[in-house]
């Protein structure tokens, strides 16, 4: 089975064009699962072996319900390989329940906290400095994931028409758009550097590599606890607070999934549940009749039949 497993992964790789964290993550839950039920063939991969996956997945309670989720969703991608290839006639998940995906609204920053946040700087070096401002900058500025960051290039950026080429998941290019602050930061950032070529990675570790997503991720953490804000901070967080800071300002859904890079209208529908519990709570604050007679702000009762 590790031969289909290694060609599926090359599959992944080389055809979907998926990105290191996605074969990652699929490699180790394919390999667990392997290790746990120890198939010998395709044709061993049936109904009742699967059935005995799911109750040994349901019965650790360590995972969360979207952990154990990407990790059925690894294992059916590798089935529909094995079909496509003939290795494998039938779908064994047919007919068999699935937990249901856990929602949760996003972690995001307010407008304050963006500002406090951006406003710090735990680096003593001026060239790091520069260098994390504008990964912060641009973070937020244009809602990228951490690796599509680390992927840019130098002649990634469009200073006239002031936008990003970025690729995404999939290797779906989209042109995102980049505020005049984010680029200012960076140019603040390119400034340090000298012999800039359009095929250079547009941010450099401090061993003059391209920075790796771990790194982005670790210095967002860092400077967060640099800050004012008493809250965790993730590149992710800044892509949430991008999009929710957008709808809240009055940007239409089909644009933020579009500078997002969603596949799907339903990923981007999340952030409308944030600003309507927002708008509730504002609603809530301030109509007289939308609270109840002992929260009113004057401090008051109100009269009968208002």
């Amino acid at each position: 089975m590790n031969s289909w497993l290694d060609r599926f992964l090359r599959h992944m790789k080389w055809s979907l064009r998926c990105s290191e964290h996605t074969l990652r993550a699929y490699e180790k839950d394919l390999r667990d699962f392997l290790r746990a039920e120890n198939p010998s063939g395709p044709g061993d991969i049936r109904r009742p072996l699967l059935r005995s996956y799911l109750a040994r997945l349901g019965a650790g309670r360590r995972s969360s319900p979207n952990t154990v989720l990407r990790r059925i969703s690894a294992l059916r991608s590798f089935l529909r390989f094995l079909r496509q290839e003939g290795a494998l006639r039938e779908d064994p998940f047919v007919g068999l329940p699935l937990p249901k995906k856990e929602r949760r609204l996003p972690r995001f920053l307010t407008a304050k906290e963006t500002e406090e946040f951006l406003g710090s700087a735990p680096e003593r070096s001026k060239e790091l400095a520069a260098r994390n401002n504008a990964i912060a900058e641009i973070l937020y500025s244009s809602g990228l994931r951490r690796a599509e960051l680390c992927a840019l290039n130098v002649g990634d950026v469009d200073w006239i028409s002031g936008v990003l080429r970025v690729w995404g998941k999939g290797r779906r290019e989209r042109v995102v758009p980049v505020g005049k602050r984010a680029l200012g930061r960076l140019r603040d950032y390119l400034d340090t550097r000298p012999h800039l070529d359009a095929a250079q990675p547009l941010f450099l570790s401090s061993r003059g590599l391209r920075i790796s997503a771990e790194t982005a991720a670790w210095l967002i953490r860092r400077r967060a606890l640099a800050s004012p804000i008493a809250k965790p901070v993730s590149p992710h967080s800044l892509r949430h607070s991008f999009a929710t800071h957008l709808l809240d300002n009055g940007c239409d859904l089909r644009s933020v999934q579009e500078m997002l890079g969603h596949k799907n209208l339903d990923t981007t529908q999340i952030y409308t549940h944030i600003s309507l519990e927002r708008l509730r709570k504002a609603y809530g604050d301030a109509h007289p009749l939308a609270r109840s007679r002992s929260t009113r702000r004057d401090g008051k009762t109100p009269p009968d039949g208002r």
